[in-house]
Order: structure tokens, then sequence, then C-alpha cells
């Protein structure tokens, strides 16, 4: 696979996973709680979130052709799922719902709701099973595209352990003027994910 695929699948899972959206939440759900607390949290949530993706990168397509799903509608499917989460961010209706998500009422919020749904969430799991089918099952692509992964999910660690500063340096219009950026991008991305489908269908000029 050439560098541009793995820099759109940085770009993707950076966008769909959201790691400077999900800064202010994090200290939104660890409100009150002492650093050392705050940062096992981090630690947790981060590493059951990659586990999860991983599940899904290496399994996912098995569970597709188990449902007899095909892959150009799977990619179809996954575009207008991340098409709808750049509405949500355009539109500021997923900061609102994430919002709600962080303030459930858990005594342990690694597991949920930041491991699942904030970080592993349902456009994240797509976007690894689109990626891995792509690459064609290619072990070295498999093993890359896990990798982009875990950095994406190992800069969700970085902020969350600095996220106190960054929603101080960011502010609440600096958050928003880059969550609209990257909604705007993922939108580009999830016509491209459409238009790959209906060209596997003979139905769009590949």
């Amino acid at each position: 696979m050439e560098l541009t695929f793995y820099i759109g699948a940085f770009v993707t899972l950076f966008v769909v996973i959201d790691p400077i959206g999900l800064a202010p939440l994090f200290v939104a759900v660890t409100q009150g709680m002492d650093t050392a607390t705050r940062r096992a949290i981090a630690l947790r949530a981060s590493l059951i979130a990659a586990f999860l993706l991983t599940l899904f990168g290496i399994f996912g397509e098995a569970v597709l052709n188990f449902a007899g799903i095909s892959m150009p509608a799977f990619r179809i499917a996954g575009g207008i799922l991340l098409f709808l989460t750049a509405l949500e961010m355009l539109f500021e209706r997923r900061t609102k719902r994430r919002e709600d998500q962080a303030h459930d009422d858990r005594p342990d919020p690694s597991v949920f709701p930041l491991a699942t749904p904030l970080i592993a969430g349902p456009g994240a799991m797509a976007t690894m099973i689109l990626l891995t089918t792509e690459a064609g099952r290619d072990p070295l692509a498999m093993v890359l595209i896990h990798l982009v992964m875990v950095s994406v999910v190992a800069i969700v660690l970085l902020l969350s352990l600095t996220a106190g500063l960054l929603e101080r340096a960011l502010g609440r219009t600096g958050t928003n003027v880059i969550t609209r950026l990257l909604g705007m991008l993922l939108a580009a991305l999830s016509v491209q994910f459409v238009l790959d489908g209906l060209g596997d269908l003979g139905l769009a000029p590949v």
C-alpha cells in the first residue's frame, strides 16, 4: 500500500475519534478526581478502546461475511454513517450527545462512556473494518493500519493527560472551530467511501 493510504487512514481515524473534542469531555467525566486517578482512568480507557478497535480490525470482515453483508454495501453504509457523524460535528449535535454520555453517573468511567462509545464508537469500529478490507487483508498492511490506530489512541491518551491545559488554551470557541473543520474533512472522506462502494458495484466511476 502507498504512504498516502496510511496518511488517509490516520486522518480518517483522527477525525472520527476526535481526540481534541474528547479532551474537555474527559475533564467533565473525571471532574473532582485527583491527578493519579485521572491518569489511571485515561490509560485504562485508551487500552480498552485500542483492544476493541483491534478486534474489529481483525475479525470485522469475518463477522460481515457471516452475516452475508458484502464489502461494497458496508463501504456505502460506513460512508453514510461517517457523513452523519460529520453533520453532527458541524452542527454541534455530536458534542452535546457526548456531553450527555460523559455525565452519566458511573463509578468508573473508563469502560463506559470513555472507552466506548466516546473513543471506540460505532464510527471508529466501522472505519477499522473499512480500512483493513481496503488493504486486502495483507499482513503487513494490517499491522501498519493497527499501528496507525494505536497512534491515534495514544494521542487521545496524551490529550486526556493534559486535558485541563488544552481546554484552557483553546477555549470553547477554539474547540468549536477545530471541530467544524474536522467535520468538513470527515464529510469529504465519507463521500469518498460511498463512491468507492458504488464503484465496486459498477455504479460509479472508480
